[in-house]
């Protein structure tokens, strides 16, 4: 049975070892979330401009229309970029970025680990991660309290994927719920645990998170991972199932 402090002192060990790797997949990692969140303020500047414009009193009211709708159009363009690049580049990257930590349980990773998705299975992991997606975003729509229950039900989907990359959907979301199960409020408190972290990191202008906080936390993920996988058994009734998914 896992306990938050046994996999908390367990990450923080493996990830002293290997530690400015670590700290360079952080990092990328902050960046490719940085990216995301850089969209919505192109779509303010794109905004605010067009409002300044719309205060001169020299335009006409078609000329306001007009403006409007090329406002519009250009919100639509960049939202629909950033559900592009999400899909296709931020997700397979933030599988490599647990594909690193987990195999960094094992042995010294390698930044390379990044990339993986891109050379296996590329298509079954961008389709089954955006399912993931969609389907939080939708039970989300339900308040958010479902959204979050749903969301720690597929938190092994990345790791799972990160493992046996042509795993068919509906078996990455069924172990995944399988491995969660009874697991979902621990591993929620797990989280919490890291608040004291997150507000260090606000207070040093993100250098903490940086240099530590973040792949402390991904750290931890990876080997909660690795306790549920040895803890549930996920595959042992199902030898010959995992041995197709190795060859994989």
């Amino acid at each position: 049975m896992w306990t938050r402090k046994g996999l908390k002192t367990y990450a923080k060990g493996v990830m002293k070892a290997n530690y400015w790797r670590s700290v360079l997949v952080g990092f990328l990692l902050f960046f490719i979330v940085g990216v995301g969140s850089g969209s919505s303020s192109v779509t303010g500047a794109v905004g605010g401009q067009s409002l300044g414009l719309l205060s001169i009193d020299s335009v006409s009211p078609a000329g306001i229309l007009l403006m409007m709708g090329i406002m519009v159009l250009l919100g639509l363009i960049i939202s629909l970029a950033a559900v592009f690049v999400s899909i296709f580049l931020t997700n397979p990257l933030g599988m490599g970025c647990k594909r690193f930590f987990y195999c960094n349980l094992e042995q010294s990773a390698e930044v390379k680990e990044l990339a993986w998705g891109f050379d296996h299975h590329y298509k079954n992991v961008v389709k089954t991660l955006f399912f993931r997606d969609l389907f939080t975003i939708l039970w989300s729509l339900l308040f958010v309290i479902p959204g979050i229950i749903k969301s720690y039900e597929y938190k092994m989907i990345p790791y799972l994927l990160s493992e046996y990359p042509d795993m068919p959907r509906e078996d990455a979301f069924a172990i995944s719920k399988y491995m969660m199960d009874g697991n979902k409020w621990k591993a929620f408190v797990l989280d919490l645990s890291f608040i004291p972290w997150l507000l260090l990191t606000s207070v040093t202008f993100g250098l903490a998170g940086i240099f530590y906080v973040n792949p402390y936390m991904a750290q931890t993920e990876a080997a909660l991972y690795d306790a549920l996988k040895m803890e549930k058994q996920p595959f042992s009734s199902q030898t010959d199932q995992e041995d197709d998914f190795l060859k994989g």
